[in-house]
C-alpha cells in the first residue's frame, strides 16, 4: 500500500487597513494559492450605518481567529503616503499574535508584507522583533 505524505493546511489570518481592499484581496488570492495556505479571516469593511452595533463581534471574532491561525499576515502596504504602513488596530493584532508566541507557546508565524517607513509609529518595536525573531519574514525588505 502507497503512503502519502498529509500536508497540513496553514491556517492564515491577513491584518491591515480596511480602506486598502484592493490591496487585501490581491493577498487572498497570494495565500490561498500558496502550496499549504488557507486564509481563515482578512479586514472586511462594515457598514457605516451599523457600525457600533457590528463592531464589537467583528472585532472579537477577528481575535479568536488570530488565536486560532498559523499564521498572522500583515499586509502593510502603502498609506496615505507612507511605505509600509500600520496603523493602531494592526499593530494591537500584530501584538496579540505575538503574545500567544511568547505567552501561551503557540507556533504561530508573524509575517509582514513590508518593512514599515521609519515615521511609522511602530517602526523601532518591527525592527527590535525582527531582530529578535519574534517576527518570523518580512516578504519585501
Amino acid at each position: 500500500m502507497l503512503k502519502t505524505k498529509s500536508t497540513k493546511i496553514m491556517k492564515l489570518v491577513i491584518a491591515g487597513s480596511t480602506k486598502l481592499q484592493d490591496e487585501i484581496q490581491k493577498w487572498i488570492e497570494y495565500w490561498n494559492s500558496k502550496d499549504g495556505y488557507s486564509v481563515l479571516d482578512y479586514p472586511k469593511i462594515i457598514p457605516q450605518n451599523n457600525f457600533e452595533n457590528l463592531y464589537p463581534d467583528v472585532h472579537k471574532n477577528f481575535f479568536k481567529n488570530i488565536a486560532e491561525a498559523d499564521a498572522l499576515f500583515i499586509a502593510n502596504e502603502k498609506k496615505n503616503g507612507v511605505d509600509g504602513y500600520i496603523g493602531a488596530e494592526t499593530f494591537a493584532e500584530l501584538g496579540f499574535g505575538l503574545a500567544q508566541k511568547l505567552v501561551y507557546g503557540k507556533n504561530i508565524k508573524l509575517i509582514l508584507a513590508n518593512m514599515p517607513a521609519k515615521e511609522v509609529a511602530c517602526y523601532d518595536e518591527i525592527v527590535l522583533w525582527k531582530k529578535l525573531g519574534w517576527i518570523d519574514e518580512i516578504i519585501k525588505l
